[in-house]
């Protein structure tokens, strides 16, 4: 079989699984069918200090690895495993599981005397973080292009103008994130996620030397899963014209699940067509995003997200999954 690389000239596995992960504070939440787990790499007691971790210092101590049993939500209704709905559901619950897994990595980073993260205070972080993306690339685009509407003259210049600022502030917006010393890890441990899931999408053993082989981009990779939301986000909306401008914001919010469900069964059907050239083609733009929000991992991050990876294994295979346990699994990498 001949080998296919991605931007960044790394190995692409040529087949799809379903499995997901995150990059955390230190490690990685990994994602298979029936089961969920974490992987942290813990600092040293020498390195807990109140103001937590440096910018840019690495977390020395052992690996501490937590999993979790999953039922996935789509199973509770015939219903909730329809196209675009099941994707709707499935991105709900990853970010559900998400936050939960961000939660156990800060905790992880706590000396023994310091106070846990409450529940509620992540659940305020996910309203505040949910109402921010709504606000920011929904709201905003449209109440800019609102002011001049007049002056445009027509419902299609004015569809132009709105996906354009939307995009554009999306773009600089993961632009200002790839600029910040803070989040260097974060991204060198999203790296390592990727290059582990293709490791085991191509059927390696799971060790991080096999795994460095890989890209560090992934077909299904939530940045990909943005820009598609952004694009798609031009077309729903193009059909609604030019209705007051109280309307124009409400369609702009409630429109957010199907935009998200549509975008969930594209990035979906990229992930299993991988091979295609053409898909490549289309892909392309959003490979080359991830390039400002994935960095190279050292072999200590890749044996945390390997370590992520096992523990999900350890309970399950999911590629001998079902169809219909893997619907709306297809979660993004």
């Amino acid at each position: 079989m001949s080998e296919t690389r991605l931007p960044d000239g790394a190995l692409m596995a040529q087949k799809d699984a379903p499995v997901g992960g995150q990059a955390v504070l230190e490690g990685v939440m990994m994602r298979g069918v029936s089961t969920w787990a974490v992987a942290v790499r813990k600092p040293l007691p020498e390195q807990i200090r109140p103001e937590g971790l440096g910018k840019e210092e690495a977390a020395l101590g052992e690996i501490d690895v937590t999993s979790f049993p999953l039922v996935s939500w789509t199973k509770r209704h015939r219903a909730l495993r329809w196209p675009v709905i099941r994707g709707v559901v499935a991105l709900v619950e990853s970010l559900s599981i998400g936050f939960k897994a961000l939660g156990i990595s800060a905790n992880a980073q706590l000396g023994e005397e310091e106070e846990e993260i409450s529940s509620g205070v992540w659940a305020g972080t996910i309203v505040a973080a949910l109402a921010l993306a709504i606000g920011l690339f929904f709201v905003v685009p449209v109440g800019l292009t609102s002011i001049f509407k007049d002056k445009l003259g027509s419902a299609f210049l004015f569809w132009v103008v709105e996906g354009v600022l939307r995009t554009s502030i999306f773009l600089g917006y993961l632009w200002m994130l790839s600029r910040l010393r803070d989040l260097r890890r974060v991204f060198e441990y999203h790296g390592a996620e990727h290059k582990t899931i293709s490791c085991f999408e191509a059927g390696e053993p799971l060790i991080p030397e096999n795994a460095q082989k890989y890209s560090r981009l992934h077909p299904r990779c939530g940045t990909s899963f943005l820009l598609i939301v952004m694009i798609v986000a031009i077309f729903v909306f193009a059909p609604l014209g030019l209705p007051a401008w109280y309307w124009l914001v409400a369609s702009r919010i409630l429109g957010v699940p199907l935009i998200a469900g549509l975008s969930f069964e594209v990035i979906k059907w990229a992930g299993k067509n991988r091979r295609k050239r053409w898909v490549r083609s289309v892909m392309w733009p959003g490979m080359q995003l991830q390039k400002l929000t994935t960095r190279e991992p050292d072999l200590s991050q890749l044996a945390v997200a390997v370590a992520s990876l096992e523990a999900v294994l350890a309970v399950e295979d999911p590629r001998n999954a079902s169809p219909e346990d893997t619907v709306g699994m297809e979660v993004v990498a």
